[in-house]
């Protein structure tokens, strides 16, 4: 009886430590990322928020090297965009990608100081930083935290340059909604600037350029963003609430 009542008090023991021990943290787990350059070998990389040409003006928390990583299936489908791309006379070139919940931190921090604007003329020389919250461009969560989503647009083979898309990447303003002076839906160029507060305009050309980078993406299962011309989220996510934590850095 004293034997069974041993292994019955060990049993609970063991019973409880595991009971007590800390699940892993999914947020933390990078096993179902890829490096982008992995996934597609023609991308071209700019990663901003590695360097100080952003709006902040300074490296953001979490991007340890100048890399982009995605989840696998959303490389799969960019895989496929950058072939599309490429029979055309381009490749893609990308801003950024999966961004760590300690980068968006940073830009919450950044927003809350309205006295950094050092970047103001760059980025959003028609806004006053105060409203940035409000109207959105800086918010709590991303969804380039959740790994499938990118920033990105297009290089020229031909001529070797950027895509001329008449605006810069996280510029903050009308100008760089997939409707401004066109519909996005038709492909039309209408002219129509009234959005823009500074009569700012694009050209036909410009409009059209946007047009052959969001066509080819939404040919692959990206869906777009209203208010970025550069901005793409894979239709069918494979994790839609999970806002992951890791570094960007290089995988193994």
């Amino acid at each position: 009886m004293k034997k069974h009542i041993f292994f019955l008090l060990c049993g609970a023991v063991v019973l409880t430590a595991c009971q007590n021990k800390a699940l892993p943290d999914p947020r933390k787990d990078s096993s179902h990322f890829v490096t982008l350059s992995t996934a597609v070998p023609d991308v071209i990389l700019e990663i901003r928020y590695f360097s100080t040409y952003n709006f902040v003006g300074e490296r953001i928390d979490g991007y340890v090297q100048p890399t982009a990583l995605i989840t696998k299936e959303a490389g799969a489908a960019l895989k496929a965009v950058s072939d599309d791309v490429k029979a055309q006379g381009y490749r893609l070139k990308v801003y950024d990608a999966y961004r760590p919940q300690k980068a968006v931190d940073h830009f919450v921090r950044w927003a809350a100081d309205l006295q950094a604007t050092q970047m103001k003329p760059c980025f959003y020389p028609d806004l006053d930083k105060s409203v940035l919250f409000e109207q959105e461009y800086i918010m709590e969560y991303s969804g380039h935290t959740r790994g499938s989503t990118v920033d990105l647009t297009l290089f020229d083979m031909r001529t070797e340059k950027e895509v001329d898309m008449g605006g810069t990447f996280d510029w903050f303003g009308p100008e760089s909604h997939p409707d401004f002076c066109g519909n996005p839906e038709t492909g039309e160029y209408t002219g129509d600037n009234s959005a823009s507060p500074a009569g700012r305009s694009i050209t036909p050309e410009q409009f059209s350029n946007r047009m052959i980078l969001r066509q080819a993406m939404l040919r692959h299962g990206f869906k777009p963003l209203s208010s970025e011309w550069w901005h793409f989220t894979l239709r069918e996510e494979p994790y839609p609430d999970t806002y992951f934590t890791f570094p960007v850095k290089q995988l193994d």
